[in-house]
């Protein structure tokens, strides 16, 4: 783990925060697969994992969906009814999109002394790897058409995925060094400038790096939203291979060694939950495909956990509940979306309280 020393400099809409995912929300967001998109060939079982992650959210809070178009649209809410979804609590706009990561694409709130921040930075395609014009735009074109009520957009231009850094709420991020310094996003910046820039336009106090852990079959670099989450300010679940002979042991277990080594704010070691271990997951060609069960989404009163079919995910989905006291923990299967290299985190992003009345 490196700190990097920042120094102070004056923040625009006042002193920000970077609100912990756990904390109370108005809505979250989905940008719903579609025929002109990346996910064409797999739609027929993409619609089904989409429309139970939807409909899981709605029985608690609001879900703001984007549509590619009004026959699009309708599908989407024939899919929705079918899955029992809360439909007052439903939202669906019209808006182009590449692919359905909005957690990447999306804003990031951060919480400011004049009230919420919508903060739209750059997206590339995770390094340029894949098309992502119109999910760049994506942003912008649902503030135009008033998506996001009264709260303010601010463009930001600093490459940044909202799967790259976790926050708990009280001033620390933890994030990885292999996405944060991936020479495809930000190449002029050095590690203490983007510490920097993730102070001014976050609101982090310190910095928290992992320099290391793996994960076959991201294509993100890396995100920490794959590896290792807070649950609380003093609690992170991670990723663990118990399994010497599985190629990902290494890494995993240094990272381990990292996770253990970290401090509190306060100074305190943090309390760690081992995530079990899948069985590995292959794709039509025989390359492993990227099942984790750090990729869960905090909801109001729950945790939507992705599950694989696999032996594991009743563990997986005890340990949460540990970590999670008090919130329904909820499995919703997600082999459908790790063909796509991303789960259900990927596929969602939360709004905090007062971004939308």
């Amino acid at each position: 783990m490196t700190t990097i020393p920042i120094r102070k400099a004056p923040l625009a809409h006042g002193t920000r925060r970077l609100p912990a995912e756990w904390e109370t929300q108005s809505g979250v967001m989905i940008t719903w697969p579609h025929r002109l998109g990346d996910w064409a060939a797999g739609l027929a079982a993409a619609d089904p994992a989409f429309a139970a992650i939807a409909a899981a959210i709605s029985r608690h809070e609001a879900v703001h969906i984007t549509a590619a178009d009004a026959e699009h649209r309708r599908h989407i809410e024939e899919l929705l009814d079918r899955h029992g979804a809360e439909r007052t609590r439903v939202r669906i706009a019209i808006a182009g999109s590449d692919d359905v990561f909005v957690r990447d694409h999306g804003p990031i709130t951060v919480l400011t002394d004049s009230g919420p921040l919508l903060l739209n930075f750059r997206f590339n395609g995770w390094g340029g790897k894949y098309r992502h014009a119109q999910d760049d735009a994506l942003t912008r074109a649902l503030a135009a058409q008033g998506w996001f009520g009264a709260t303010p957009t601010l463009d930001v231009d600093l490459v940044l995925e909202g799967g790259s850094i976790e926050s708990d709420g009280e001033g620390t991020l933890l994030v990885t060094q292999s996405c944060l310094l991936a020479p495809s996003r930000n190449p002029t910046l050095t590690p203490a400038e983007i510490e920097e820039r993730l102070r001014m336009e976050l609101g982090a106090k310190r910095v928290l790096w992992l320099h290391n852990g793996y994960l076959a079959g991201d294509d993100t670099d890396g995100h920490i939203d794959t590896l290792a989450r807070f649950c609380d300010a003093q609690t992170i679940a991670y990723v663990q291979c118990p399994d010497r002979g599985d190629e990902h042991y290494a890494a995993l277990k240094a990272m381990e060694d990292e996770l253990k080594a970290l401090r509190t704010a306060g100074g305190a070691p943090y309390r760690l939950a081992a995530l079990p271990w899948p069985a590995a997951k292959l794709d039509a060609d025989g390359e492993r495909m990227p099942a984790t069960y750090a990729n869960f989404l905090i909801i109001n009163g729950a945790v939507l956990v992705p599950t694989y079919a696999d032996r594991a995910d009743a563990q997986a989905l005890q340990v949460l509940a540990t970590c999670f006291p008090g919130r329904a923990v909820i499995g919703i299967d997600c082999l459908s979306l790790i063909h796509q290299h991303g789960s259900l985190h990927c596929a969602t992003m939360q709004l905090p309280q007062g971004v939308i009345p």
